[in-house]
């Protein structure tokens, strides 16, 4: 746990002390924050009239209603962050089950080929087979054409 940090803030010109355990920059920007909320509250005519009471609760919904629409759309992206990791987790599934498909494709070509230069050879063979009866056939028959 980091250590305990105080700063000496002006909120709606008067001095506080600010202690936590943020950083004094952080300390300064909630300061900020609620002054610029002040002054956009004592830029508002229709309220100049409300008594400083109901002006604070006013200032107080307001600052609520802030955090809270931020807090909805921190949830709105962290759902949307949540579903893209689940898209790029589907997406990489499929990518390895489409390169297995490949390795096995590329697998089966090269038995194929295999299996084809086997069949050529036998091809190849049965031919030079075939040719040497043929020609031994059409000796014969010469022979049996002359006698």
């Amino acid at each position: 746990m980091s250590e305990k940090t105080s700063a000496d803030v002006i909120i709606g010109g008067k001095v506080y002390t600010l202690s936590g355990y943020e950083g004094e920059e952080y300390l300064q920007r909630v300061a900020a924050y609620i002054n610029n909320k002040i002054n956009e509250f004592n830029g508002m005519e229709s309220l100049r009239h409300f008594p400083n009471d109901m002006r604070s609760i006013l200032l107080e919904l307001n600052i609520a209603d802030d955090y809270f629409k931020a807090k909805a759309q921190v949830e709105k992206l962290e759902e949307e962050l949540s579903q893209k990791n689940k898209e790029i987790y589907d997406l990489k599934h499929d990518l390895i089950s489409s390169r297995i498909q490949a390795e096995d494709g590329a697998k089966s070509v090269k038995e194929l080929e295999t299996k084809n230069r086997e069949l050529l050879q036998q091809k190849t063979k049965l031919e030079a087979k075939l040719e040497e009866a043929s020609a031994a056939a059409k000796k014969q028959d010469k022979s049996g054409a002359v006698k």
